[in-house]
């Protein structure tokens, strides 16, 4: 899948820059494709030193939680609610907490670090799943929940904003964390819907109704605030929100008599392993992107986009931020270089780098994570899995472009 994406970058680049020659007299286009090349190296290596650091600092922290009991506190809390959205898998099977860990780990927005403990999740799943073929009910919600990203705390995004020069880089939390609680809704309902899960058992609607009148009464709230004070809001709680949970793993694994540093400098080298291995396909995909907007063809796509938009009487001013979601759904590295390169060409304070970043932390591969996921138990026939995880990842991106208009445009 990635080799037919990443292949497809370059044939159609090549093909945009030979009718540029060819028909529209541009003999510079070449040059700007090999500038764009090592323009794009460069920046990948200056994006993985801040990568770098930043999956280091939050896998010690995350070290720190699962040391102190709140990784296994959480599980316990969210049992109950497993066992009705999840009834062949036993109470206190290792698959709930590794589900949990799983959680909390996209939910500080580390996908690269949820994977691996995704991964264990799955395998601990396929050891209940009757068939070694066909998917079950459990692996199937777990699939969608994660294809519907649970971003809570979007920490990479924000280092992207950061090292691209953002006056204030959490200023997409707020955007980020609507639309992805839309996405994972409807994600939810969808799968709910199809496996004919009883979400109005007592038990269910007591973990979700409290949450809905929380959510529903403070986006009431944020209804009646202008699009500076929604801006505003946004870093406030971004910024607090972030060095709250910091403080709260701190302080929570003192009490518990957890040796905080030790603990911290051992989920950090976790880190380091994981982030070394990235920057290969962080420069793969960086410089496949850079030649296809260094052609033409990129542009060319969007102008199409735009046009049809337009023709529709709607604004257009979303559409350079699309590319994030074309390519969302096969490859996060591709979204990733999407993401960076609309900062780079538009702006990172820009509308469209906004609504990139926000799309990119309320949508998830899906394809991607349907392969690797289901590839690694051997699961071939993956049932209504792909629809629902399809449908979760639209809305994503609806409910994206929406919340970037109400705060930002």
């Amino acid at each position: 899948m990635l080799n037919g994406l990443w292949l497809g970058f370059f044939v159609v680049a090549a093909i945009s820059a030979l009718a540029q020659w060819l028909v529209g007299g541009n003999a510079g286009i070449f040059a700007a494709m090999v500038e764009s090349i090592f323009a794009m190296a460069k920046l990948s290596v200056e994006v993985m030193v801040l990568l770098f650091g930043t999956l280091t600092l939050w896998l010690g922290f995350l070290k720190i939680a699962e040391k102190a009991g709140i990784v296994e506190w959480l599980a316990k809390v969210l049992g109950p609610l497993f066992a009705r959205l999840m009834p062949e898998v036993p109470p206190g099977h290792p698959a709930l907490g590794l589900i949990t860990m799983n959680f909390a780990a996209n939910g500080l927005g580390l996908d690269n670090a949820a994977t691996p403990i995704g991964l264990k999740a799955m395998r601990a799943l396929q050891e209940l799943n009757p068939s070694s073929t066909t998917a079950s009910n459990a692996q199937i919600l777990f699939l969608v929940l994660n294809a519907s990203s649970l971003t809570l705390l979007p920490v990479t995004i924000f280092m992207y904003r950061a090292q691209q020069g953002a006056t204030d880089p959490t200023l997409v939390f707020l955007p980020i964390l609507l639309a992805t609680s839309v996405s994972t809704l409807v994600g939810l309902l969808s799968v709910a819907v199809m496996q004919r899960l009883r979400l109005w058992d007592p038990v269910v609607l007591a973990y979700f109704i409290p949450g809905a009148l929380l959510l529903g009464g403070f986006m009431a709230f944020l209804g009646t605030l202008s699009a500076a004070a929604l801006a505003s809001l946004s870093s406030i709680l971004g910024n607090l929100t972030l060095f709250g949970v910091i403080m709260l793993f701190v302080v929570i694994g003192a009490l518990r008599r957890v040796k905080v540093y030790e603990a911290f400098v051992e989920g950090a080298k976790e880190g380091f392993d994981v982030a070394k291995s990235l920057l290969p396909y962080l420069v793969a995909m960086l410089v496949a992107v850079g030649v296809l907007r260094a052609s033409g063809a990129l542009e060319l796509a969007l102008d199409g986009i735009r046009h049809g938009v337009e023709w529709l009487g709607m604004d257009s001013r979303f559409v350079e931020g699309l590319p994030t979601a074309l390519v969302k759904p096969f490859s996060g590295s591709a979204a990733r270089a999407m993401l960076i390169e609309t900062m780079q060409t538009q702006g990172v304070d820009s509308f469209p780098a906004l609504v990139a970043a926000t799309i990119q932390g309320s949508t998830e591969t899906t394809f991607y994570v349907l392969a690797v996921y289901f590839g690694a138990v051997g699961i071939q026939r993956v049932r209504h899995a792909v629809g629902c995880a399809l449908l979760a990842e639209l809305s994503g991106v609806i409910a994206a472009i929406c919340v970037c208009y109400w705060f930002f445009a």
